[in-house]
């Protein structure tokens, strides 16, 4: 059984973590799987946002424990399920589509990290998050990452600092997912959030995913020095002139994707 699936529906490309049995747990054989698919994701124009769920009754319990213990594992063992797992996370934002995580059951540690790493999220009201690390003796160093940048300090360290359970509802409220649906609804309303997005330009969507992250850690007055910039050279691009005629002809824009 592969570790992961994929599939592309219209401009939309599905992952699946395809280890139910496992709770989806990321081991290094279902990194490696996903990186390599998220790479020949990255060159398909035709895949224009991508969502990532999971199989079984959960999205992601984080790291598979098995591959964390053991006294032949060695440090270089554990610092390659580190990186690999750092490059995966990375790729995330690098990836010039957005993309969408579609959560149930529990996203756990190195799940809840997954969470945080995708651009926008949506779970069902049942979903719990957790970054447990602190009960099992191994602070989740790497998850605190991105949940940090997302949910801000206070919240991510009560997080971090107790491992406790945090509701979908909750996790709403903290920032941490853009939605909360029955679960029932998780499948369409997903969808649905992905096919608003994958109308618009693959070039626009392309560039402004790479300026919002390339401004979001620097100072105010950096980030509007390279956001004027951003825009000045957004106004060139053949789509962007298109769309604004389209407005002002009150008309459908015909993308070129350029």
């Amino acid at each position: 059984m592969e570790p992961i699936l994929f599939e592309k529906k219209g401009p939309v490309g599905w992952f699946t973590l395809n280890r139910p049995e496992q709770r989806n747990a990321l081991s290094l054989e279902l990194m490696d799987k996903l990186q390599k698919q998220l790479d020949l994701v990255a060159k398909n124009r035709d895949i224009r946002v991508v969502v990532i769920k999971g199989s079984g009754p959960a999205f992601c319990v984080g790291h598979n424990m098995n591959e964390l213990v053991g006294k032949n594992y060695d440090i270089d063992h554990f610092r390659k399920i580190f990186s690999v797992c750092s490059k995966m996370m990375l790729t995330l934002h690098k990836l010039p589509q957005p993309v969408i995580a579609q959560v149930h059951g529990v996203a756990l540690a190195a799940g809840c990290q997954l969470v945080a790493a995708c651009d926008l999220a949506i779970a069902d009201s049942l979903t719990k998050f957790s970054t447990p690390g602190v009960k099992i003796g191994l602070f989740c160093c790497t998850p605190m990452i991105p949940l940090s940048r997302i949910i801000g300090r206070r919240r991510a360290l009560e997080m971090l600092l107790t491992g406790r359970y945090v509701s979908a509802q909750e996790a709403e409220k903290f920032g941490l997912i853009n939605k909360v649906t029955d679960p029932d609804k998780l499948a369409e309303e997903t969808e649905t959030l992905a096919m608003d997005i994958a109308h618009y330009s693959f070039f626009t969507l392309e560039f402004g995913k790479k300026a919002f992250y390339r401004q979001i850690d620097q100072d105010e007055l950096s980030a509007y020095k390279y956001a004027k910039e951003a825009m000045a050279i957004n106004c060139l691009a053949e789509d962007a002139q298109e769309g604004m005629k389209a407005f002002l002809e009150k008309r459908k824009p015909k993308w070129k994707d350029r």
